[in-house]
């Protein structure tokens, strides 16, 4: 999934909106989609024991992603472009990973706590390396397996799986077990998210490595 090179066709979604929000300052509008992500977060962390939580933080993960472009639309088409709030864009996405992925990383859904820190290392790590690429003079960089879209798309779709796997056969098909060799691991749903994240995010992270690498000059 690559949906970070395909945030032109969410205008349609975003313009109206943006239109309405003119006199709204951008900055305002990132301070709400980083507080939708915490209470997100919040609710992922104990849905183990609520699972309609799941839906109520899916809701907020891609509303909160949603504001999320709806503050750079705004600053764009209004000319309220400031360093600050790029700045500040970047800070607030940064926590906004780290709140929704964390918040499931700390809750009764993963049972493997490496498998939630690797996952928030290539999280951060793929994150970096698209902004490390202004840093040495580069275009921002949206190259590669897993983008912050994707991510989003993904925090969304997998605890609505989770939930609704959870209801068939009292939770029978809330998580599986897998063999490999004589070891048998119990995983859940939103655990291959994680493990989706852990592996595919330091491959992005590698892949942008490398692509930033090769357009530094000697």
């Amino acid at each position: 999934m690559v949906l970070d090179n395909m945030r032109s066709r969410a205008d349609f979604a975003i313009l109206p909106i943006a239109k309405i929000c003119r006199n709204t300052n951008p900055n305002t509008i990132s301070w709400i989609g980083l507080l939708l992500a915490f209470i997100s977060g919040t609710f992922f962390a104990v849905s183990h024991d609520h699972h309609i939580f799941l839906i109520f933080g899916a809701i907020l993960v891609i509303t909160s992603g949603y504001f999320d472009s709806l503050d750079g639309k705004v600053a764009k088409l209004f000319n309220k472009c400031t360093k600050k709030g790029d700045y500040l864009d970047h800070i607030f996405d940064r926590y906004a990973d780290m709140f929704m992925i964390g918040g499931i990383a700390i809750s009764g859904w993963c049972n493997n706590s490496c498998l939630g820190i690797t996952a928030i290392i290539g999280t951060l790590l793929t994150s970096y390396m698209g902004t490390q690429a202004q840093a040495v003079g580069a275009s921002r960089l949206y190259t590669g397996l897993l983008g912050r879209a994707d991510r989003i798309v993904l925090s969304t779709l997998f605890p609505i799986l989770q939930y609704a796997f959870s209801l068939i056969a009292n939770g029978k098909f809330s998580s599986f077990n897998i063999s490999i060799g004589e070891v048998l691991f119990n995983i859940t749903w939103l655990e291959i998210m994680l493990l989706w994240f852990a592996i595919v995010g330091n491959i992005t992270a590698i892949q942008r490595a490398i692509v930033i690498w090769n357009s530094i000059p000697e």
